[in-house]
């Protein structure tokens, strides 16, 4: 079948279940269609490895003894340790590094069944918005090469929007599934902190890290998210003590009385119009569906990017402090002492986006800084999730754009970093608090890029935001929609 590139998860795995095709036919499209790496979406392939997948997957599925995604590609991010792929986590002081295990995400997709296609490039330790921060070059947005695909999970929603892989895991610290979703018109969702087990990805933020799928569709994504999750708590302390759950149970769900929070911090002047118009379209469709608007008030919305740019960095230089050149990845080639060695392994091996993250992070938790700094941020985190709290009084789910404007091109914001900054002001609330959210395709602004919907809900209501944007996307073709000629 020579369109089983542009077929749903579900699609796939319903043809793998009745045989219709088998499980090596599909990964040898996928893998035919990654040769040459476009888009610069991989950093690592082997073709053996995913074969070698297939095969027992095609055994499995002639056995009977197959799981629920059999034979279905999925890509991970290169955040996620693999034994079978390198994992540089889009650094040069990890290059070449292989792990002696798979992080917990990655095997529970392989338990039910899902084949791997390789790593996925992303902007470096999962530092940026655009993308443009790895080591290994920038992956191009499928809608418009000379674009940026959106940060950090950029190589997993190009790869899914340009039919290299029909699902990726991503990762999102401040909105690094949502933000790369909405540039490149597909599906992604985080869900609750400590939903899916942080074990074996690599860290960033520690007390933001959150894994999750990205993929065409709703239903797709809650197909993988009912694999992905479940407790993990022998070796993530992160976890939550939640069984997984059918998040694709309730996606019908008549949508009669929701009542959908509009936050007006949302809408103010630093909202593009081409982007405002495609969502306001996307909630004008919600009330044909039977929700309800109801205006809401997130009144910390603006103090949630300086509080994340203290939190997260803070939590960065710490976890940072393991890559030193001694155990693992990069090390200097001339040194004089252990103190020199250090230096240089780091200064060699760090991009300049992560040496000024972790240069930031020291600054606020140092002597005389802390107090004024750290903890003046942590409290005014449990402000904004109060203010979600007090949100959700009023309303089931909240509703908004992704990001203010949409994917911007290669270099525009060069010289800039808190140009980068300012545009995960919509997506950065909802990571402090540790609310699940998502991004659903709701139209196309200026120059034909896509434009996502953001919906927020309550702690584990993961369900009732797919249930949502699978209402929406029932209603309405733009998650069909792909980049010319894919």
């Amino acid at each position: 079948m020579s369109d089983l590139h542009n077929l749903s998860v579900k699609a796939l795995a319903t043809l793998l279940q009745t045989k219709e095709v088998s499980a090596v036919e599909v990964a040898t499209r996928f893998l035919a269609r990654m040769g040459g790496n476009p888009h610069n979406a991989f950093l690592d392939i082997d073709s053996e490895v995913t074969l070698a997948q297939a095969r027992a997957s095609d055994a499995k599925l002639a056995g009977g003894t197959a799981g629920p995604l059999e034979g279905v590609p999925v890509a991970h991010k290169d955040v996620f340790v693999t034994r079978d792929f390198a994992t540089t986590a889009g650094s040069k002081i990890l290059s070449g590094y292989r792990s002696p295990f798979d992080a917990t995400v990655v095997q529970r997709l392989r338990t039910a069944g899902m084949v791997s296609l390789g790593k996925l490039n992303c902007d470096e330790f999962a530092m940026g918005s655009a993308n443009e921060n790895s080591a290994y070059g920038p992956v191009q947005n499928p809608w418009d090469t000379a674009r940026v695909p959106g940060g950090s999970s950029g190589g997993s929603a190009a790869a899914v929007a340009a039919g290299l892989a029909p699902a990726a895991t991503g990762t999102d610290t401040g909105g690094s599934i949502r933000q790369p979703a909405s540039f490149c018109g597909i599906t992604g969702i985080k869900p609750t902190y400590g939903r899916a087990s942080r074990y074996g990805m690599i860290a960033y933020a520690s007390s933001l890290d959150q894994a999750g799928p990205m993929a065409r569709s709703a239903e797709d994504c809650a197909l993988l998210l009912s694999a992905m999750c479940g407790a993990d708590l022998d070796r993530d302390s992160t976890s939550l003590d939640m069984p997984s759950e059918d998040f694709a149970a309730s996606l019908n769900n008549s949508l009669e009385g929701l009542r959908i929070g509009i936050p007006k911090e949302f809408f103010g002047e630093g909202l593009a119009p081409d982007v405002r118009a495609a969502v306001d379209s996307a909630l004008r469709e919600y009330e044909k569906l039977g929700a309800k608007l109801v205006p809401i008030s997130l009144p910390r919305t603006e103090l949630s990017i300086p509080v994340y740019y203290i939190i997260a960095p803070a939590e960065a230089s710490s976890n940072l402090s393991r890559f030193d050149g001694v155990k693992f990845g990069h090390r200097a080639k001339d040194y004089t002492d252990l103190v020199d060695m250090y230096k240089k392994t780091r200064a060699e091996g760090f991009g300049n986006e992560v040496k000024r993250r972790i240069m930031t992070g020291a600054y606020v938790l140092s002597h005389g800084y802390y107090d004024a700094y750290y903890l003046q941020a942590q409290k005014i985190r449990r402000m904004i999730a109060d203010d979600f709290q007090n949100a959700f009084k009023e309303c089931d789910v909240i509703a908004g754009p992704v990001a203010p404007s949409v994917a911007w091109k290669f270099g525009e914001n060069a010289g800039d970093p808190v140009a980068d900054y300012l545009a995960d002001i919509f997506t950065l609330p909802a990571s402090l608090a540790g609310l699940p959210g998502m991004s659903v395709p709701a139209g196309f602004g200026a120059g034909g890029m896509p434009v996502g919907l953001q919906l927020i809900g309550n702690y584990f209501k993961e369900a009732q935001l797919l249930n949502a944007a699978h209402r929406l996307q029932q209603a309405t073709d733009f998650h069909l929609r792909k980049p010319e000629g894919i």
